[in-house]
């Protein structure tokens, strides 16, 4: 993911530094990011495609999925949403608890952000049933 929050920066003709000035997030954080080719985490996701104005899937596989008529989330769930994920995913990632295997090799970077999307989807999508069972 970070080489597509490169090619971003060049795109726009603006260093991470400047992105990391404009947002308020640390270098270190991007620095760390970059060296360790870690997942990013929603946090510091969100605010990658705010800034860009991209979507999450753009970031994650550098490509635009389509959607249509996607209800919308209140902003309290997106938060709450956002902060589970980067639970769950940095505990896959922690390699001193439970890096997350599969048929017996360690999950890749891409694999582990698709899985974070996926269930991201899916947590927005039963609050999206919740909500129109209210109704």
């Amino acid at each position: 993911m970070y080489e597509i929050f490169e090619k971003l920066c060049n795109e726009r003709g603006i260093t991470p530094y400047k992105f990391c000035k404009d947002t308020g997030v640390r270098t270190s954080t991007i620095s760390t990011w970059k060296s360790k080719g870690s997942i990013v985490g929603t946090v510091l996701a969100k605010k990658i495609c705010e800034y860009f104005d991209i979507s999450m899937d753009y970031l994650m596989t550098g490509k635009e999925v389509e959607t249509t008529g996607n209800p919308k989330i209140r902003p309290i769930v997106e938060k709450d949403i956002a902060k589970k994920i980067d639970e769950i995913i940095g505990d896959m990632n922690d390699p001193n608890t439970s890096p997350l295997y599969f048929n017996g090799e360690k999950i890749d970077e891409k694999s582990l952000a698709v899985l974070a999307l996926a269930l991201e989807n899916a947590m927005k999508q039963v609050e999206i049933m919740r909500d129109k069972k209210k109704k």
